[in-house]
């Protein structure tokens, strides 16, 4: 197995701008720690189990995007864990683990209605790169254009520079717009007044850094005035935006 992950790669997120989660089902604790790790590394959220029983537990309270389900586990098959999956999140698409390599075990896991299937021993990137593909084609990652930027239910288009919020119009100046931009292009992330600065303003201002304090409160004033709020001060850090809470 290899630890590389491909490079350039195009993130995936889901629709409210949270990461993809995928779920990991395999007892032997190597294979789990490796493929975790290098999904870990793609940005994704990962939950991994050791049984059948966990697996169906944790699809359950996870909701994950996607599944990575080994063929044998010690409390049942991987094809009885799929049904009890499938009865859960008919759409969720599944990924087989198996060291067994027979036409027919493919052709079982299948039809019992897997959406994919790699032998041990396999390569990561190899997972990595199927995985990504079952995950576009399920539509779980959003698919929306390249220019428009969503985050809960806030929406930026690059293009047509349209800022919407729950449906409604939010008109924003040109400076404003660049500083809601890099937040939503960095989405639970923490930016210093320093990143903020050198990015929106593109220049150091030295001791005038509490315009970013002074944007910021533009800012919240149009996106989160009466609503539940997506800009948020990290004290002594920075600011960052993530969806609401509802």
């Amino acid at each position: 197995m290899t630890t590389t992950s491909p490079q350039g790669r195009t993130e995936l997120l889901r629709p409210d701008g949270s990461p993809v989660r995928v779920l990991v089902v395999d007892d032997e604790q190597s294979i789990t720690e490796l493929v975790s790790m290098a999904l870990r590394y793609e940005g994704w959220q990962i939950r991994s189990e050791a049984n059948g029983q966990g697996a169906v537990r944790a699809a359950r309270e996870f909701r994950p995007d996607a599944v990575v389900l080994d063929m044998m586990l010690p409390d049942m098959d991987g094809l009885s864990v799929l049904g009890r999956l499938r009865r859960e999140q008919q759409d969720m698409p599944v990924l087989f683990l198996t060291a067994r390599d027979a036409v027919e075990d493919r052709i079982a896991g299948l039809t019992a209605g897997g959406d994919d299937y790699v032998t041990k021993p396999f390569s990561l990137e190899e997972v990595v790169a199927r995985l990504r593909g079952l995950i576009r084609r399920s539509g779980a990652a959003d698919r929306r254009p390249e220019s428009m930027l969503v985050v809960g239910d806030l929406t930026l288009d690059e293009d047509s520079r349209d800022v919407t919020r729950a449906g409604a119009d939010i008109h924003l100046t040109a400076t404003e717009f660049e500083l809601l931009r890099y937040l939503m292009r960095n989405p639970r992330r923490v930016l210093s007044k320093a990143q903020i600065l050198d990015r929106v303003w593109s220049y150091d201002f030295g001791g005038q850094a509490n315009v970013v304090e002074l944007y910021i409160s533009y800012l919240r004033r149009k996106i989160d005035a009466g609503r539940e709020p997506m800009i948020h001060t990290r004290r002594g850090a920075g600011y960052l935006i993530k969806p609401a809470v509802s």
